[in-house]
C-alpha cells in the first residue's frame, strides 16, 4: 500500500516558515490519516477520502478557501479516476458545494459522467449536496484588493491499495480573477489519469498542464515501459519551451513513488506505512 497527495504551489514556503510548518503538518496528517483508512478501503474510495480532507483544510485551494473568480464568484473543479475500470468522472465549475470530489465519486455511477457548471451543481442538488459557501475571509479580502492567487492552486491524491489497484483524485478553487467559464486542467485527463500500470495527479498553470498533456503522457510512458522516473523527465523536458508551470505526483504498481516540479515549490507528502516524506 502506497499514498502520495499534493496540496499545490505556493509562494510562502521562502517567506512564511509559519505557514510552511502549517502545511508540512497539515500534509502530514492527512496522508497518514488516508494511509489508514486504505487499510481498509479500496484505492478509489481512499483518494476521495484523502481529497475530502485536503478539500476541508482552508490552507490549500480547494473546497474551503478555493479562490474567487473575476465576477466575484467561487467556482471549483474536481476528478477521480479509478485504475482497474478506466472510468474518469469530474465537475467543471461547480459552485456552492463543500466537496466537489464527492460529486465527482457519485458521477461514477452513472453514465454521462463529467458535468460543467449550473448541470453539475443542479446534480449535487439533486444527490443530497447541500448548499455551502467555501468562501474564507482571506480569499474574499485578496479579490477586493485585487491581490489575484498565483493560479497554482490545486490538491490531489494518488494511492495504490492492498490488491494492487491504483487510483487518483484531483481538486481546484481555480487560479483567482479567471475568466467566467475558464476551464481547469484538474477535471481533464491532462491534470489527472490512471490505468493499472501508473496514476498521476497535477497542479501548476493549467493551461500550460492541458497543452503537454502532461499526465496522460506520463502514464502512457510507463504504461510503454518507461520508469517513472524517466517517464517524468522526457515529459518535464516538454514544458521547457513555454517555461511549463507545472507538478506531479505518482504511483505506479510496483509501489514505486514519485514526483517533479518544473518551478521547486510543490507542497506534497507520501507515506507507505513506515516510511514519509514532506516537502522541505
Amino acid at each position: 500500500m502506497k499514498i502520495i497527495i499534493h496540496g499545490g504551489f505556493f509562494s510562502e514556503s521562502s517567506t512564511n516558515n509559519e505557514t510552511k510548518i502549517a502545511k508540512q503538518q497539515a500534509l502530514l496528517r492527512i496522508v497518514k490519516d488516508s494511509y489508514e483508512f486504505l487499510k481498509t478501503h479500496s484505492a478509489l474510495e481512499t483518494v476521495v477520502y484523502a481529497t475530502s480532507l485536503l478539500e476541508d483544510d482552508a490552507l490549500f485551494n480547494a473546497g474551503i478557501g478555493s479562490q474567487i473568480q473575476s465576477d466575484g464568484k467561487i467556482r471549483m473543479s474536481a476528478s477521480l479516476m479509478d485504475g482497474t475500470t478506466q472510468k474518469f468522472s469530474g465537475v467543471i465549475n461547480i459552485e456552492e458545494v463543500k466537496n466537489p470530489i464527492q460529486v465527482a465519486q457519485v458521477l461514477m455511477k452513472v453514465d454521462d459522467r463529467v458535468l460543467s457548471g449550473e448541470g453539475a451543481t443542479q446534480f449535487a442538488r439533486q444527490h443530497g449536496f447541500e448548499k455551502f459557501s467555501t468562501e474564507i475571509p482571506q480569499r474574499r479580502a485578496e479579490y477586493e484588493a485585487k491581490l489575484a492567487g498565483t493560479g497554482v492552486g490545486t490538491v490531489g491524491c494518488v494511492a495504490l491499495d492492498n490488491d494492487g489497484k491504483l487510483a487518483v483524485a484531483t481538486s481546484t478553487g481555480g487560479k483567482g480573477f479567471e475568466i467566467v467559464g475558464r476551464v481547469s486542467d484538474s477535471a481533464t485527463v491532462a491534470g489527472n489519469y490512471c490505468n493499472e500500470i501508473c496514476g498521476v495527479s497535477l497542479t501548476g498553470v493549467g493551461e500550460d498542464i492541458v497543452s503537454n498533456a502532461t499526465a496522460t503522457k506520463i502514464v502512457t510512458r510507463v504504461t510503454d515501459g518507461f520508469t517513472l522516473e524517466k517517464a517524468f523527465a522526457k515529459t518535464f523536458e516538454e514544458l521547457k519551451p513555454y517555461d511549463g508551470f507545472a507538478g506531479a505526483i505518482a504511483i505506479d504498481n510496483k509501489g514505486n513513488i514519485y514526483h517533479q516540479d518544473s518551478h521547486p515549490t510543490m507542497v506534497f507528502a507520501s507515506f507507505d506505512g513506515e516510511n514519509e516524506e514532506v516537502f522541505q
